[in-house]
């Protein structure tokens, strides 16, 4: 009785469009009331508990790395560096939009803030060249995705948190996928280009990349810093963010010297009401998988998908559809928090590592990103650009067709992601 009133109430509210974090909260207390054998201090404690990691610190740390980043005059220095390595091709505004939101994802973990970030300088620059405007919040929300994919990753660090995973590995693993995602954006954003006979920005030139390259160069440290830690052993995922901080305040206080004394508490202000969103969530989701795993529900829904097949294929094809579909209706965080302990207890059925996994559940997730009514990156394109959520829609089915063919090769292909993940210490 409580596993029904507890998933029904949590389908109820998402459906009259309450909050996220409120309807997971809401729904968890109904299923403590329900159930009547706790009480209702336990939500606090769990929340609390669900919050208190070492994982979960990077989580803000990065969030306020990307506030950071912009802030520090940064955004326009990678930009430029993209221009000069992708400008020369067919519609190259949309080609150096993909490309600065590839950079961008190394830094922030966010495809919100990435889209945001890149989006608020490149959307009005590609309408102002002729693009037309729903193409424009397309290309940049399908750019924007990229962000959790290429490390950092906030859904990887969830996915570690809550699997016990090496966050590290995870990190590498991401690294290959989130570039053949990045090259096929590139390549279907240029083909649309040229039929559309979108113009190139820039001629190539070795001395233009060369240039940019050095304004650019400690921009791009932040990543270099971040992968480069993590990947030989100096230090964690957590500690790499906050070197990030320290490395990304240096940079932007007295190097391009865009930020200064003063900024600092709004920096801090905008960083933790940016991080402290996410947080809520995990901590009221914290509460609902305790009681799910109370009543056993993840082994049981498990249970259910292996009563339909026990092919991995079969089986991974269908997670990946759950994944999908949950991913066009509920937040990322969320669906994480909700979704993984059923999909981690068919691992052994699927016979594939769990770094594998992470990465497919995060490309689902990313995925969800572009579809309506809940894809974020959508939302955050058309909130700049100015264009209501259906013509974006529209406009993105050709990326989402190429994401789908990706996602597939991520899933069967296990060299892509296992490759670098194996070179880093658990």
């Amino acid at each position: 009785m409580t596993t029904e009133i507890l998933l029904l109430s949590l389908l109820f509210l998402f459906v009259i469009n309450t909050p996220i974090a409120i309807s997971i909260g809401m729904a968890s207390i109904l299923g403590i009331l329900i159930k009547g054998d706790f009480p209702l201090m336990m939500v606090v404690q769990r929340m609390f508990g669900g919050i208190d990691s070492f994982h979960l610190m990077a989580v803000p740390l990065f969030m306020f790395v990307g506030v950071i980043m912009e802030a520090g005059g940064i955004s326009r220095r990678i930009i430029d560096f993209a221009n000069a390595l992708v400008g020369w091709l067919p519609g190259g505004l949309a080609a150096v939009t993909i490309v600065s939101a590839m950079f961008f994802a190394g830094i922030s973990g966010s495809a919100a803030a990435d889209t945001a970030a890149v989006g608020a300088i490149l959307i009005p620059a590609m309408k102002n060249s002729g693009y037309e405007s729903d193409f424009a919040a397309a290309v940049q929300a399908s750019g924007g995705s990229i962000g959790v994919i290429i490390p950092p990753s906030i859904p990887m660090i969830i996915f570690g948190f809550l699997t016990g995973v090496s966050i590290g590995q995870l990190f590498a693993g991401g690294i290959l996928p989130g570039v053949l995602i990045g090259i096929t954006l590139v390549g279907v954003s240029t083909y649309i280009s040229w039929k559309k006979g979108y113009a190139a920005t820039t001629p190539f030139s070795m001395t233009q990349v060369w240039y940019n390259f050095k304004r650019a160069i400690l921009a791009l440290g932040t990543p270099v810093i971040i992968l480069g830690g993590i990947l030989f052993g100096i230090f964690t995922a957590t500690e790499s963010a906050a070197v990030a901080v320290v490395y990304a305040l240096f940079v932007g206080m007295f190097v391009y010297k865009k930020i200064k004394v003063k900024d600092l508490v709004r920096l801090f202000r905008d960083g933790a009401i940016t991080s402290s969103i996410v947080m809520f969530i995990i901590a009221t989701a914290s509460i609902f998988s305790w009681i799910a795993a109370i009543e056993d529900i993840p082994a049981s829904l498990a249970g259910s998908l292996l009563g339909m097949t026990q092919n991995p294929v079969m089986l991974l094809l269908i997670i990946n559809l759950i994944l999908l579909i949950a991913g066009t209706f509920v937040e990322t965080t969320a669906a994480l928090i909700l979704l993984v302990p059923m999909i981690t207890a068919m691992v052994s059925t699927l016979g594939i590592d769990m770094i594998q996994l992470g990465v497919i559940v995060v490309t689902n997730l990313a995925i969800g990103m572009l579809t309506p009514p809940m894809g974020i990156c959508l939302i955050v394109s058309g909130a700049i650009s100015g264009d209501n959520l259906a013509a974006i829609s529209r406009r993105i089915v050709p990326f989402l067709a190429l994401l789908l063919i990706d996602l597939l090769i991520i899933t069967f292909y296990s060299p892509l992601t296992m490759w670098l993940a194996r070179m880093v210490a658990k």
